[in-house]
This record gives structure tokens, sequence and C-alpha cells, in this order.
């Protein structure tokens, strides 16, 4: 009988990375989403953090990666073979995480027992024995170049890759009153701060009194676009986690925030305790809602690609195919017809998706004024963004790959806010 050697020690860390990825890459699910099923088996934080450590810089670096498998096998291996997915994890962490060959290669052997070891492991020496290295900046999904490249202009995918190299700062946005001498940070915008680096989160001065949230720049700016509210009452469609809902509420709103999602807005009551903010937060469908009263405003941030956020979650990429752009688009279209039922005569409406796809931003503005002649829009003035983002000609706000490149980058937005008329 012959009598198995145990795997070395890592393998669950690197078998859970494996997991993930089909999870992201054949099933389509966010890789936030996927990590308590995949890392079921590991008990250590430390192991979970760096199983989804791995699975995201093989998401970044798959491109390069992928290149490189192809160079040193004969005949391409299909995409999604497994010898080519433990080939992308270990090439990943000798190549970009540091990790020791041995250690790279020993840990992934084992997930391919009962198939093509020799393969995997022969690939993995001619890579390494050629001193392979990963370009910098990563490159793009092709068709997500391509797709950039087309909309935005060859300048903007460029912008894309090297924002895809580094990682994003922390930006934090804050009540009025906050005290934030303490934070040692650049504001872009009233009530911002962004962070370099610094300790974790949790530990930052301000986070217990709940003077602070963490949220990106770009993802301040459709609150802000309806600014003081003064007692008035406005509707927050898709509310959250909660970053819209808090500026809001900080800012003098009377504030409804409205999800789906129980765990979501389970989040977001947690916020709003620690930040001593109140909002009537409800459990429903952004596309039903109605409570009988119209609002002065209402800020519909609509589900969407999420590629906006690709510095954070890479993942997203390769779930936002051209299909689910379309079918998204189409949701956007419903969401804004009906939330621009719950506006008050006069009020004003806000739409915005962290999405970098036109089809889910200018287009989804354009059809609804062209179909409302009762609805027109609101103009965004520079003086309105943070500095060194402009509106567009027509004033809404598109927030391209490289925008704030000097200071660190924004995630990708548009927004567009229009008024019904009275």
């Amino acid at each position: 009988m012959t009598i198995r050697a145990p795997d070395p020690s890592g393998t669950a860390t690197r078998r859970a990375a494996l997991k993930l990825l089909d999870a992201v890459l054949r099933r389509g699910l966010p890789i936030e989403a996927a990590i308590d099923g995949a890392c079921g088996e590991l008990d250590r934080a430390d192991d979970r953090a760096f199983a989804h450590a791995i699975a995201a810089e093989v998401l970044r670096r798959m491109t390069d990666l992928d290149a490189l498998i192809d160079s040193a096998t004969e005949r391409p291996l299909p995409h999604d073979a497994k010898a080519r997915m433990v080939l992308r994890i270990a090439l990943a962490q000798s190549l970009a995480l540091g990790t020791p060959q041995h250690a790279a290669i020993s840990t992934i052997l084992p997930l391919v027992d009962g198939g093509p070891r020799k393969l995997v492991h022969g690939v993995f020496l001619t890579i390494m024995k050629g001193g392979a290295t990963l370009p910098y900046p990563p490159n793009l999904p092709p068709e997500v170049e391509a797709r950039w490249k087309s909309a935005w202009g060859a300048d903007a995918a460029a912008a894309a890759r090297a924002a895809f190299a580094a990682p994003p700062p922390i930006d934090l946005s804050f009540q009025p009153d906050a005290e934030m001498s303490e934070l040692n940070g650049e504001s872009l915008a009233p009530q911002h701060l962004r962070l370099a680096d610094g300790p974790r989160i949790v530990e930052l001065p301000g986070y217990d009194e709940g003077q602070w949230w963490v949220q990106d720049i770009a993802a301040s700016i459709p609150a802000r676009l309806l600014g003081k509210g003064e007692g008035r009452r406005v509707l927050d469609l898709c509310a959250a986690p909660g970053g819209k809902t808090m500026q809001l509420a900080s800012n003098g709103w009377v504030v409804t925030a409205v999800d789906l999602s129980d765990q979501r807005l389970e989040r977001l009551n947690q916020n709003l305790e620690r930040t001593g903010l109140t909002a009537e937060v409800v459990v429903g469908d952004a596309g039903s809602f109605a409570d009988g009263t119209p609002y002065d405003a209402v800020l519909l941030d609509a589900p969407c690609s999420a590629t906006g956020i690709f510095r954070r979650h890479p993942d997203v990429l390769y779930r936002a195919t051209s299909k689910v752009i379309a079918g998204l688009a189409e949701q956007q279209s419903v969401l804004i017809e009906h939330a621009a039922t719950l506006v008050a005569p006069g009020g004003l409406l806000i739409y915005a998706v962290c999405s970098l796809e036109a089809d889910e931003g200018e287009q989804i503005a354009k059809g609804f004024v062209a179909q409302h002649d009762d609805w027109k829009i609101e103009p965004v003035v520079a003086e309105e963004l943070p500095a060194g983002i402009l509106p567009d000609k027509v004033g809404r706000v598109r927030i391209r790959p490289g925008a704030l490149a000097d200071s660190g980058g924004a995630d990708g937005f548009f927004v567009a806010r229009f008024r019904r008329a009275s």
C-alpha cells in the first residue's frame, strides 16, 4: 500500500485561493462574496487574508501571467484548465508577492494530484529559469482594454493600467464638526481627508467617536451635489453600505435609506450607531418603493457593473462582460424611471453609478432627459466638485481613469443631476 505524504504547509491556503478564482472566473461571483465558502477550512485570519491576496494578485496580473504560461507550452492550455489556474497561482506568488520558488511550486502541486503534475512543474521551472518578470504596470484584460480605449481614448486606457498597479489611498468623509487634526492627510474637498497609509482603520483617531467613515472621493460626489439639507427630506435608494446616507444626514437632510439587502443594511445601521447619525432605514426594492409622500430629493446610486472600483476589486473586470453590462443598463433605466416618480415638483434627482461604461452612465442620463419633458439636467459647476475634477460640457460628472492621478487617483464614476419642473 502506498502511503501518501502529507501536503506541504500552506497548501490549504493555495487551495482556498483556487476556490476563490473558480468562484470569480467560472461562477461570476464577487470575490468578497466567495470568501467564506472558499476559506472555510482556514482557521487563521492571516491564512484567509493571504488566500485573498493570492487570488486578487492573480486577477490583477492574469493577462500577463497567461502570456508567460503560453510562452512555455507547445499548445495553449484551456483558459479554465486547472493546470493553468494553479500555474497562475504559483507564478503570481513568485513574481509579484515575493514567495520563494520552492514554496510557490510545492504548495500548488497537490492541487493537481491525479492530473498533469509534471506539466505544471515543468512549465513553472521553464518560466522561472528563463528569468521571467511581470510588466509594470499590468496589462488589462484585452476586452476591457479595447472597450475603454474605444470609449475614453488611449490615454485613459494607459491611465487605467497605471491605476491597476498601485494600491489606492484611503479616503475619509467626516462630519462637519469633526476634529481631524490628529490625522495626517490631504484634503481634496470639504469634509474629506486622504491618507496615504497608516494603521488599521479601526485604530485611527476618531473612529470610535464616529467622526468619519471610509469613502472614496469619487463616491462622495453624488451626495455633495445636493448641498445642505436644512431639514428637507431625501430618499437614498440602494443605500447600503451607507456612505452617502451618512453624508446626507451629517449635512442636515432627513434621510430615508432603502436597500434590498438585510445584511448590507445591518452594516449601515452599525455605521449610523457609531457616528450618532440618524436615518430611517427600510428593507425594500428600489424599483417599487413608495411611501406616498414625494421627496425634496432622491439619490439613486444604481446597481452597476462596478468597473469603476477595479483598483480595489480586480475581479469586477472579469465579471463585467458585455452581456452583464447590457442587462444592468436595462435595470438602471427601470430604476431611474421609478425614482423620478418619487421626487416632488421642483425637486432634484441624482443618478450615479461606480462604472466606467458609457452604457451605464451617459446613455442612461441622455435617454432619461429625452423621454421626459418635465425633467432637465441641473448642470454641475466646477466649484461644487473636488479640485481636479470637472463637469463635462453639459454639466454631468464623468470620472475617468487618470483623474487625480498626482494625488492617488479616484474610482471611476458617473453622476448626473436632474431637476423636475415645478
